[in-house]
């Protein structure tokens, strides 16, 4: 089983069951919603700072 622990958006729970398979999920509180999301604007940000593609700062938008 694959362990992603991530923010997950685009309906990707139901893409894993249409695939036969069993997501595990978790609904976070609002402040951990926050903080998960801070941590993911940082990754962003970080891959366009060391790759510098336009594509990379695209996906912090």
């Amino acid at each position: 089983m694959k362990i992603f622990n991530k923010l997950v958006r685009d309906k990707i729970p139901d893409i894993i069951r249409e695939g036969g398979g069993i997501p595990h999920t978790e609904i976070l509180s609002a402040a951990a919603y926050i903080t998960e999301l801070d941590k993911k604007l940082d990754e962003e940000i970080a891959e366009y700072q060391e790759s510098k593609e336009l594509e990379e700062l695209a996906d912090a938008l």
